[in-house]
């Protein structure tokens, strides 16, 4: 969302968060052994927060109302549910091998037959991800992919993101697609629905802008390459490839090129202005009017100058329409798009326009006029057209207090996504750094009436996650995030009210508490200017800033004292620091080198650990000397994660290491003096601990590892024993190797960071061989239910249920069971949790919706898949009770 965003995905890749992506991700590792691993099914969700990233692009479907899909740079894609006004995650299958397929440079839907969306996925062009980009094709609206192969790279996280599309479906013969890539490596096409491609041979120019071309790194410096393609609808006929052809190019002086023979050749746009990049080239049809929106940068966050121009394609007339005299412009312009039920309104963005705000214009004759979002009425007072309710997000007011003109909420900030709904000229929609915002209301803005702005995120959950902590009491779960700081979730159904403020860190990259004190909290992040630690003493809900020692840059990592009593920071910029109390004072730890991770035991206050290239180093002084173990066989880089067990003195497990050299997890039951590997893990990356299971006396483990040749999430109930694979296949969200912690007061619970896919929490179907601790409601009395098919495609379906209490009592909870005749199986579910075992399913309420009054109902819906038909339930239960069935 801010400039911090940009190393987002590889800052949360490492241990020490500077070293890149992991070596074990550099090249697959044949299993050691074979390990027999044992599953569970689990029901996965978000804890919400509702955004919290950069949505590069949004895409409406030009013949299927409602149907639209959200692009994020590190976070996957998203289709719109329009029955629910929520966004579903359509890659939580990509594994760890191909984490970067959750970058997302571009997406096209498919005109001709709405079941077919395409997505160019891959993160970064330069080393940071290993692998090449590939084009995801999906004949169900993502719910299943294939996967083509590119000889290149990909960067849905690299400058220039928010240019596009990118990748586009011929809308007259569908089997054609083309992709535009970067690193000059040109334009690419395919003739057989994105089965394979092949680069378009005679396309004459591959892009010659790169950011920073002197960036050692190779991120700034890539050529940004093809950057948009766009089809015009009115060259072509059913069944036959559409004869013309827009392409935009990231050079500023040969932007735009043209094909008027379905691609056979191409030539450069004669007129056409120079000195800018075409982030955008937006047709009207209609009207003959190609509108392009210019920059004289990349984008998404910089830009100081832009342009609007329109082109006339009966007549190759020129006209620039842009809204304000170059001179008065201090951003360029990148989002773009028209009314397709009024063709003549066209609306823009002022991308990068951080102060005061984002702006967006609007014109309902072609571009001759222009309307602002808001304007000066006398300086530094603004007078907007519109009103903004965040209340269903209200941390995207950043706890600010802005002097004017700036306010808060901000109207945004990178908005280089725009799109007015094709088939509702009222409902826009735009994406920011940090949300989606839409009205619902838009042509207000023409009557002089002020129209409203709302999020409109609610399921599109893409932070990336640091770190993360479950106290024994209090909140359930305070996060470390990426750019939004990080949240205490009272309630993981609910978005808080609030980041972490006091200080409000970019991102903040290590949390603790004391564990026999839980009360006391201690969070390190990253700032550009100000403290880069924080202290609470109410379990997170209130904080105040510690003070920083000499020379300290960054946050790294910070362990409390298990009674709370004192504090170990590592943070960059210098050495390891401790305190006693609450960081008024710090004095260099020695014993230890510089960027070593901490962590406190949590039992003896004045026991602290540390690793650093190999060494583990333990500290009984309170951090104040540090003595280097002679444990051998550790990993011998730093992307390593441990931790010490609760109420168990030197009882500390690590997890990490390389492909190319010693990787898995460790056990020392001596406080690091040994620790002894476990055989049966071949890969770990993370480890934490949840509540042990019933019956055992041993807090149970959870690892994000590869265990039986498998990579996946895992569970030991048993000291490391045996494990039970508890994700699947269908969730593997990418790289999860930041962290992981069970729920001290929940068995089988466990929390996931991911790298762009927010905060994943699991819940066990499995009890552990003793009583529910989620037990179903029981029998609840007369019911009845609708059951409604809204909508059906191949392979795929959604559905709406309501349900009913008929009865004359009130329900305090509720749990519906129906078996499908067809072996449908449900994919994803809102306003009700779920489990399926065969063609059983029971669906329950959550927290908000359990209490049904008597003649009062709920309503929850899902999407499921099927195969050979798709038949209605024919009996549906609640408890005991057989419900009425309409």
């Amino acid at each position: 969302m801010r400039r911090t965003r940009i190393l987002t995905a590889v800052l949360a890749l490492a241990a020490g968060l500077l070293s890149g992506a992991p070596p074990a991700l550099a090249a697959a590792e044949p299993a050691e052994k074979t390990v027999s691993i044992t599953a569970d099914t689990y029901t996965w969700k978000n804890a919400r927060i509702d955004g919290g990233g950069f949505v590069p692009g949004i895409v409406f479907n030009r013949t299927e109302k409602d149907l639209a899909y959200a692009r994020t740079d590190i976070g996957g894609a998203y289709r719109w549910v329009e029955s629910s006004k929520t966004w579903t995650p359509l890659l939580d299958s990509v594994g760890w091998d191909d984490w970067g397929h959750t970058g997302v440079v571009s997406l096209a839907s498919d005109s001709v037959d709405p079941d077919r969306v395409y997505a160019a996925v891959g993160t970064y062009t330069n080393s940071w991800d290993p692998g090449n980009g590939a084009v995801l094709r999906s004949a169900d609206r993502g719910a299943s992919w294939r996967k083509a192969d590119l000889p290149f790279k990909l960067g849905g996280n690299m400058p220039g993101r928010g240019m596009g599309e990118r990748l586009a479906v011929d809308p007259h013969r569908n089997s054609v697609l083309y992709l535009g890539a970067p690193s000059g490596k040109g334009l690419w096409r395919s003739t057989d629905s994105g089965a394979s491609w092949s680069q378009v041979a005679n396309f004459p120019n591959v892009g010659n802008y790169a950011q920073d071309p002197s960036d050692t790194s190779g991120y700034a410096s890539d050529n940004q390459g093809i950057v948009w393609v766009t089809f015009d609808e009115s060259t072509g006929t059913a069944g036959s490839a559409t004869r013309t052809i827009y392409v935009g190019v990231a050079d500023k002086d040969n932007a735009v090129y043209r094909s008027t023979d379905a691609g056979a050749t191409w030539s450069r746009v004669a007129g056409q202005p120079t000195g800018y990049l075409a982030h955008k080239g937006v047709l009207d049809a209609e009207n003959g009017h190609f509108y392009l929106s210019y920059s004289d940068k990349g984008g998404p966050y910089d830009g100081g100058k832009g342009r609007l121009w329109r082109y006339t394609t009966a007549t190759g007339t020129w006209t620039d329409i842009s809204p304000v005299a170059e001179a008065d412009t201090y951003f360029g312009f990148s989002g773009l798009t028209v009314d397709r039920q009024d063709p003549g309104t066209v609306m823009a963005t002022a991308y990068s326009s951080w102060w005061p705000d984002t702006q967006i214009f609007r014109s309902t004759d072609s571009g001759a006029t222009w309307t602002k979002a808001w304007d000066y009425t006398s300086y530094p007072n603004r007078a907007n057209r519109y009103t903004m309710d965040v209340s269903s997000s209200p941390w995207l007011t950043w706890g600010a207090n802005p002097s004017p003109p700036e306010q808060t909420p901000k109207l945004g900030w990178m908005t280089e996504a725009m799109e007015i709904d094709p088939f509702d000229s009222d409902r826009m929609m735009y994406g920011t750094g940090a949300t989606i915002y839409g009205t619902e209301n838009l042509t207000a803005w023409d009557s002089g009436a002020q129209f409203t702005i709302k999020p409109m995120v609610r399921g599109l959950e893409e932070t990336a996650v640091n770190d993360l902590i479950s106290p024994p009491s209090g909140a359930p779960l305070l996060s470390a995030l990426g750019d939004i700081g990080g949240f205490r979730h009272t309630d993981l159904t609910k978005v808080p009210s609030m980041m972490f403020t006091q200080p409000n860190f970019t991102s903040t990259t290590s949390l603790d508490f004391a564990e026999s004190k839980p009360d006391t909290v201690v969070r390190a992040g990253n700032l550009d200017s100000g403290p880069h630690i924080a202290f609470s003493t109410d379990n997170g809900a209130n904080w105040f800033a510690g003070t920083d020692p000499s020379g300290v840059s960054g946050g790294g990592t910070v362990a409390a004292a298990a009674d709370g009593s004192r504090f170990v920071w590592s943070p960059q910029g210098t050495g390891v620091h401790y305190a006693t109390g609450f960081g008024t004072s710090w004095s260099a730890s020695s014993g230890i080198p510089a960027g070593a991770i901490v962590e406190s035991d949590r039992v003896d206050p004045k026991v602290f650990y540390g690793f650093k290239s190999g060494k583990f180093y333990v500290s009984t002084d309170g951090g104040a000397t540090f003595t280097a173990s002679a444990a051998a066989g550790l990993p011998s880089g730093d992307s390593v994660r441990f931790k010490a067990l609760p109420g168990a003195k030197g009882d500390v497990w690590l997890a990490g290491g390389a492909s190319d050299g010693a990787y898995g997890l460790w056990h020392s039951t001596n406080g690091g003096t040994s620790f002894t590997k476990l055989t049966n893990v071949e890969q770990a990356d993370t480890v934490g601990f949840g509540k042990a299971a019933p019956g055992a006396s041993y807090q149970t483990l959870y690892t994000s590892a590869k265990i039986g040749g498998v990579r996946g999430i895992f569970r030991s109930t048993d000291q490391g024993a045996t494990w039970t694979r508890i994700n699947d296949d269908a969730h593997q969200w990418g790289w999860t190797g930041a962290a992981i912690t069970g729920d001290p007061r929940v068995y089988g619970r466990v929390y996931i960071a991911t790298n762009g896919r927010g905060i994943i929490y699991g819940d066990s179907s499995d009890s552990g061989g003793g009583p529910d601790p989620d037990p179903d409601p029981g029998p609840t009395g007369a019911c009845a239910v609708t059951y409604k098919v809204t909508n059906q495609w191949q392979g795929g379906f959604q559905a709406d249920v309501r349900l009913t209490n008929t009865g004359s009592s009130a329900w305090s909870g509720w749990a519906l069971t129906w078996s499908f005749p067809d072996r449908q199986t449900i994919s994803q579910i809102w306003n009700a949790e779920h489990t399926q075992s065969g063609a059983a399913v029971t669906a329950k309420n959550v927290g908000w919706n359990a209490n049904v009054a008597a003649g009062a109902s709920v309503n929850f819906g899902f999407t499921a898949n099927w195969s050979t038909s798709n038949g209605r339930p024919a009996t549906f239960k609640v408890g005991d009770q057989t419900c009425a069935v309409s």
